[in-house]
Parts: C-alpha cells; structure tokens; sequence
C-alpha cells in the first residue's frame, strides 16, 4: 500500500510542476511583466489563471488534480 501512496504523491507532485511550467508560459506570452511574476513568485501563477480562466483553465484544472492526488496520497 506504501507504493500506491508514493505513486499517487509522484504524480501529483509533477502534475503540479507541469501546471506551472505551463502557466508560465501562458503568462509569459501575454505580457512579460506577469512572465516575470510567474516565475519569481510560483504561487502568483495562479492568481494568474484564475484572472484570466478561458486562457488558463487547462493548467489550472491540471494543478487541481494534482492538488487532489496528494491530499489523497497523504490520508
């Protein structure tokens, strides 16, 4: 039962990542002051997505699944 819950901490942990790599660059394209936000300062990226929802929601949702897997890996 250890692995499963090492398996599903794994990929929330990376679903998360991916989410913000992608927000990242999603912010960076539309301007280069909130590129540069992102990229300082990982958790504005999602005040990012949330602002702009039709651009970002992919991510976004990605990170909430991600989010879910570790909550469910940690209980």
């Amino acid at each position: 039962m250890e692995s499963v819950h090492a398996l599903l901490m794994t990929v929330g942990i990376i679903a998360l990542i991916l989410s913000w790599l992608l927000l990242l660059i999603y912010s960076a394209r539309e301007d280069f002051a909130w590129g540069l936000f992102t990229l300082l300062l990982p958790p504005i990226s999602y005040l990012y997505g949330f602002w702009h929802w039709r651009r970002a929601r992919d991510p976004i949702l990605l990170a909430i699944a991600g989010c879910v897997l570790i909550w469910i890996a940690r209980h």
